[in-house]
């Protein structure tokens, strides 16, 4: 449902955008604020500003296409199927990973919280949907699990050696549920009895991450793909902070300069120290981490070329930005971002990248999920061609079953199928996406 809040941070653009909505939405809406008009049905939306700035851009108008939507939709029932008694789902341990049925491995946080979050961007709610009962058990394990947790303890699962700790990081269960919480809260009526609860929660969970924080900016624990747990915590605490949860912005600061730091934007040079030497893990944390900053910088500089304030040859750079009104120190990490962020996202979908360790594991459906939103939170017209692309490549490898799987490190199919739902219907957070990347304005 579009809260005050999202529309509000969409509004703070100056931008005219076309969304897409989930089916959650009621089949037609209208709201009138000031000279914003926004409509939206369940077959798209449209987000139109009438100040005369910018011309509406298609870009962001988008209809699932049928075969991707037949692609989820066998990939839900799957996932429905192989929910456990208890709420939560499984990717089983990292020593027994041949093992594929879903129901022989215990729950586990991560894996729930990433499922679960693929039933809330594939259209089921709380309240409705095919799988809102499915999202309610999640929940309420997700909610018990963080409850049940000692104080002190870092750790909020007594599960160890899962797949998703040995390929990720040790503490990729609090970061994960962060992210669930902080996404379900935005569907979450304002007096639903266990609203309370989950911000609860999501506190708990933020204050977890944070203490574990190193201080080159990354996360203790890490994995075999250490980089890819830093990337989702740093993703996470952006989600928490834009629903209004207490993170420490030195500590989020810190963790973008560490993604971005594994770029270099002049010399091509990747840091994959904790990226298991794949280039595709530490490039697309760069391009997540950088696109909030580098859509700040991009939108300052189009609003200064349109008033005049500059010319309209001058590209973004700190020199420009310290001529539009920014300080040095704002102007030289803007721009940084700037170019971090477009010369990663090119390195992020060239074609030899994106094999990654050679064929799918869950690590590869990650990275290319990261490099989805962050051309949508920068309100990057490339994302469909992006989508075409990636989609194109999902769905050619999906099992008979519904289900995807990995062929090394994350191997689960409950991972993996979730995680390339929540890329496939990724036009369904646009809206979010897009909001949380004004943040900065």
């Amino acid at each position: 449902m579009m809260t005050f809040k999202t529309f509000t941070a969409a509004l703070v653009m100056g931008a005219s955008f076309f969304l897409t909505f989930p089916k959650k939405q009621h089949d037609q809406q209208a709201v009138s604020i000031s000279d914003i008009t926004i409509c939206y049905t369940e077959k798209g939306c449209v987000f139109r500003t009438l100040f005369g700035e910018e011309s509406a851009d298609s870009a962001f108008i988008f209809h699932t296409p049928e075969n991707v939507q037949r692609s989820i939709n066998k990939g839900l029932v799957w996932l429905a199927h192989a929910q456990q008694k208890n709420g939560g789902w499984g990717a089983g341990s990292h020593h027994r990973q041949n093992v594929m049925d879903p129901h022989a491995v215990n729950a586990d946080p991560a894996t729930t919280a990433m499922v679960a979050m693929a039933l809330l961007r594939s259209g089921s709610t709380l309240e409705q949907g095919k799988y809102s009962v499915h999202l309610q058990n999640a929940l309420d394990y997700l909610i018990y699990t963080v409850e049940s947790t000692p104080e002190g303890r870092p750790k909020i699962t007594e599960e160890s050696n899962t797949q998703i700790q040995t390929k990720l990081g040790q503490n990729i269960d609090a970061i994960l549920a962060m992210q669930f919480f902080s996404n379900i809260l935005e569907d979450m009526r304002d007096n639903d009895p266990l609203r309370n609860r989950v911000n609860n929660c999501l506190d708990v969970c933020v204050s977890k991450v944070q203490q574990i924080q190193d201080h080159d900016g990354s996360f203790k624990g890490s994995g075999w793909a250490g980089v890819l747990q830093s990337s989702l915590a740093n993703n996470a605490l952006e989600s928490a902070r834009y629903q209004g949860a207490e993170v420490d912005e030195e500590v989020l600061q810190r963790s973008r300069d560490y993604q971005k730091g594994n770029y270099d934007a002049q010399s091509g040079r990747v840091n994959t120290d904790k990226g298991a030497g794949i280039v595709l893990y530490s490039v697309s944390g760069s391009v997540r981490a950088s696109a909030i900053e580098a859509r700040k910088a991009r939108e300052a500089v189009r609003r200064a070329k349109r008033s005049g304030k500059i010319g309209k040859e001058q590209e973004v750079s700190s020199e420009t930005l310290m001529e539009i009104g920014f300080p040095e120190d704002e102007a030289l990490k803007y721009a940084t971002s700037y170019h971090v962020y477009e010369s990663s996202k090119d390195m992020a979908q060239n074609d030899q990248v994106m094999v990654g360790f050679g064929n799918n594991g869950g690590e590869e459906f990650l990275s290319y999920l990261q490099t989805g939103e962050s051309l949508i939170i920068n309100g990057d017209e490339s994302w469909k061609e992006w989508y075409k692309n990636t989609s194109g490549r999902l769905i050619s490898i999906q099992n008979q079953d519904g289900s995807w799987n990995g062929h090394h490190c994350i191997t689960s199919p409950v991972f993996c199928t979730a995680t390339t739902l929540l890329t496939l219907a990724i036009h369904n957070d646009m809206e979010e996406l897009i909001a949380m990347g004004a943040e900065g304005r």
